[in-house]
């Protein structure tokens, strides 16, 4: 591909940036595709003021712009994770065709609208009121979930029928992610043991923020950690973690930093 950039990247360097930001990656080690950031200073809330607006109405990043498609604009994570997919993973190497491989896309859009109904929801609310509050709100702190599926007696202590608070429905999601990969898997869609696609980009960034949602380890959920372990460690994370940062936001979420702060990105 052209050294001229295809897509231009409004992102901040938080989960959901990061989600984008590694597929990008991905793309440029696999295929040489070309893209450039535009960093949105969110703690300044640039993502709120008009000329972001024009781009993303509901005034959140990440998004991004197609320069090969006429200016496409394309914003919500999982939307741009399945609009690069479909377009520039050519050799379906992070994704299934729809047609051809029907049942593995189904696959991996299910676990795209897990973490992103799920995961995301729940451990930002998590970041935020452990955080950022102004004040210790008992009701945020204590909001509870009733759970009333089906819950295997082995993953009973992953996933107790009751009522509980943002940490434990965190704690209970990545049970969820446990089960999945428990059952002789190395990536949460695809065939026999699985395959690293954008399913894995799109959740992992949660994970790899868990130290500032109050989690010190994984070690409650060990098919998570292996999972974690063995992806996590690919060169598109280590840049993907640093896309994006700039100004106010240079520290943000900066894993291992014990001066971590919480800001809305989307």
């Amino acid at each position: 591909m052209s050294a001229k950039p295809v897509v231009t990247l409004y992102t901040a360097p938080t989960p959901n940036g990061f989600k984008v930001a590694v597929f990008l990656e991905e793309l440029r080690n696999t295929y040489g595709f070309s893209y450039e950031v535009q960093p949105v200073n969110v703690a300044k809330e640039e993502q709120k003021e008009p000329w972001f607006i024009a781009i993303n109405p509901n005034g959140r990043i990440p998004a991004i712009v197609d320069r090969s498609r006429n200016d496409f604009v394309v914003f919500e994570t999982a939307a741009i994770l399945i609009y690069l997919q479909q377009h520039y993973d050519t050799e379906n190497k992070f994704g299934w065709d729809t047609k051809d491989n029907a049942d593995e896309y189904s696959e991996m859009l299910q676990w795209i609208f897990f973490a992103h109904g799920g995961v995301g929801p729940m451990q930002g609310q998590l970041n935020h009121f452990r955080n950022a509050a102004s004040e210790v709100v008992p009701y945020a702190l204590n909001r509870q979930f009733r759970i009333s599926s089906y819950v295997r007696p082995s993953h009973a202590s992953l996933m107790p029928v009751a009522d509980v608070g943002y940490l434990n429905e965190v704690k209970r999601l990545y049970g969820v992610l446990d089960i999945r990969l428990g059952q002789d898997r190395d990536y949460l869609a695809g065939p026999g043991r699985g395959m690293y696609s954008i399913a894995d980009m799109n959740v992992l960034p949660w994970l790899r923020i868990r130290e500032y949602s109050g989690l010190e380890n994984l070690d409650e959920w060990p098919n998570v950690k292996r999972w974690c372990d063995n992806t996590l460690t690919r060169d598109a994370w280590e840049v993907a973690g640093n896309v994006g940062r700039a100004g106010d936001t240079a520290s943000l979420y900066r894993v291992g930093d014990p001066a971590l702060e919480d800001v809305s990105d989307s």
